[in-house]
């Protein structure tokens, strides 16, 4: 198996972090300069959207090494504890940080069951055509920490952009952004699709 370009920036972020998310709110809260922080023109919803687009084909991304890690040990692709501590987190964060959790919950939601959808997908190619498994089993915890990582990110990302989320013009910018990604990232119509499903709770008009 070939990684995907943002799967394979995803591994090297997994092998050089220095500091990682460390699964709790206050890693979270932890403030880090984002597109969605930057000034002067930065301001507008373009700029408040596209970076949720742009983190969420990053988490997706790493939906590829946790199948190549889980893949022939009997690991279940669903794991409601890990999914319930992930969902507990992004909620914490986001009341602390004063936004909406339930909104917040919402869309992290989706960005999991978008992540299991490539992992399943990546099962089946996989048991249809042994050879194409991927060589190297990536470490599971190696991934997960660089998933909170990025998780920290998009929790910020949403808090900042709230006035963009709820805006009736979010779902044209947001498609706009979203397709700026998938062309940039180069991604496939797996992970294309799957990043449209990550995404589906970001606009709440």
């Amino acid at each position: 198996m070939q990684l995907t370009a943002p799967a394979g920036r995803v591994l090297a972020a997994v092998v050089t972090a220095a500091a990682l998310f460390a699964g709790n709110a206050a890693a979270v809260a932890t403030p880090v300069r984002t597109n969605a922080d930057a000034p002067a023109a930065s301001h507008g919803p373009y700029a408040r959207l596209r970076p949720l687009a742009d983190l969420s084909a990053r988490r997706l991304a790493t939906a590829d090494l946790v199948a190549a890690a889980k893949y022939g040990t009997g690991g279940p692709i669903d794991d409601p504890a890990r999914e319930k501590q992930v969902l507990d987190t992004v909620a914490r964060a986001a009341r602390e940080a004063g936004a909406d959790p339930q909104a917040m919950v919402r869309i992290f939601r989706d960005q999991i069951e978008a992540n299991k959808a490539v992992q399943r997908e990546l099962f089946r190619r996989w048991d249809a055509d042994p050879s194409s498994v991927p060589r190297e089993r990536p470490d599971l915890a190696e991934v997960r920490e660089e998933i909170n990582r990025i998780n920290g990110e998009l929790v910020r990302g949403i808090a900042a952009s709230a006035a963009a989320r709820t805006a009736p013009y979010c779902g044209g910018v947001l498609t706009a952004a979203t397709a700026h990604v998938r062309h940039t990232d180069r991604l496939d119509t797996l992970h294309a699709r799957a990043l449209e499903r990550a995404l589906r709770s970001v606009c709440a008009a």
